[in-house]
């Protein structure tokens, strides 16, 4: 399923479906203090770290030599910073090569219960399983906006899919990216994740795994690594999100602004893949939202992550706990990697808008879930949007 958590319980109905898994975690790769990756270490001399979040670090207690020189694998409770004030992620110039990004794999589902009884409350009957489709290349004309997401924690390296937004603040301009909460955050036992990166078009030719290494770097990230220099999601996630369970997946999205690895251009995001979607925070309910199509990267069997799907289905409603609000559901058989990525429908004025974000999913795989968009989601992303006005 996607790469979210398992799926959710619903007032007292226990969490049924193993939750798309997010992270994928890189052969070799221990959660150990002194884990250390093969040829990484010619990288640490050449780790930015801005003074606004140096200082960040130093009122955590963090050396920034230390970091630097890999502290930043250090997972104990105390280290792993957590609170939306406290977001860190310095750039490590060329550590996702995409050799790494190739290892980064979705962990293992876990099904976690009974499943959710279909028709409780406010919910519709599970949908149809609709196959999964494979999106055309080259995905930077095909599908601009979408790409994956790569990350650290404490099991490895972890994938997500993601979505190049509208700015309000910088028209044109944006480098926001949309995603799923828990591609950002651990949630209530957890903190932020690290060296979170956007990398638009993966694997823009769509080459099958057996080809990989020998294709060339543009291919892989044509419009570069993006780095996140901050990044928002609900307080109902950081407060209540399960890897294992699935209350706050109704909250279950995050805004991240990047900014490019390598320095660039000057080109905004927007400006460089060349298009972003407006996010609809007042789409309708899911009995009068029709022809929505999810996209993402699932990277579990019997995917591997190399490659973008889609999904296109009428959605209906899950309510997974009677306190939170009724997430869409569609039929997909998209897996583990694919959380995150953008649910799009056609909004009031024609345009394709973003509607929701790939957050679980049960397994088997056969449908998804994605939260309903509202006040939280938007004032989660207004914050991002104006925290960079002008910028």
């Amino acid at each position: 399923m996607q790469t979210v958590r398992p799926v959710l319980t619903a007032v007292s109905i226990a969490a049924a479906l193993a939750l798309t898994a997010t992270a994928c975690t890189t052969e070799g790769e221990g959660a150990g203090e002194g884990a250390t990756r093969a040829g990484e270490e010619n990288l640490l001399d050449r780790i930015t770290i801005p003074k606004e979040l140096a200082d960040r670090l130093k009122e955590h207690g963090i050396d920034l030599e230390k970091w630097r020189d890999g502290a930043w694998r250090n997972w104990d409770r105390d280290q792993w910073l957590r609170e939306a004030q406290d977001f860190v992620n310095p750039i490590i110039e060329d550590l996702w090569d995409p050799d790494r990004m190739r290892k980064a794999e979705t962990p293992p589902e876990r099904p976690v219960g009974r499943g959710i009884p279909d028709g409780d409350g406010v919910s519709d009957p599970a949908p149809r399983p609709v196959t999964a489709r494979p999106v055309a290349a080259p995905y930077r004309t095909g599908a601009p906006e979408a790409g994956k997401v790569f990350f650290d924690g404490p099991e490895g390296s972890m994938v997500c899919s993601a979505t190049v937004v509208e700015d309000p603040a910088n028209p044109g301009r944006s480098n926001l990216v949309w995603t799923a909460g828990h591609c950002v955050h651990a949630g209530k036992n957890g903190g932020w994740y690290r060296n979170i990166a956007f990398v638009p078009s993966y694997n823009n030719a769509a080459r099958p795994t057996a080809e990989l290494d020998s294709a060339p770097e543009s291919e892989i990230a044509p419009h570069g690594v993006w780095w996140g220099d901050w990044a928002k999601t609900s307080g109902q996630w950081i407060a209540q999100g399960e890897k294992n369970g699935g209350r706050g997946a109704p909250y279950d999205f995050a805004v991240i602004h990047v900014t490019p690895e390598k320095g660039g251009s000057g080109k905004s995001l927007e400006e460089t893949v060349g298009s972003a979607l407006p996010v609809d925070f007042d789409a309708p309910g899911a009995a009068d939202l029709s022809a929505v199509t999810a996209t993402g990267y699932p990277a579990a069997e019997p995917f591997d992550g190399e490659r973008m799907f889609q999904c296109p289905d009428d959605p209906g409603r899950l309510s997974v706990a009677s306190e939170q609000p009724t997430m869409y559901r569609i039929g997909c058989t998209m897996t583990g990697g694919s959380s995150g990525g953008g649910w799009v429908a056609r909004g009031r004025d024609g345009r394709p808008a973003l509607v929701s974000n790939t957050s679980i999913g049960p397994v088997p795989a056969g449908w998804l879930a994605g939260p309903r968009l509202g006040a939280e989601a938007k004032a989660v992303f207004t914050a991002v949007s104006r925290k960079f006005a002008g910028r």
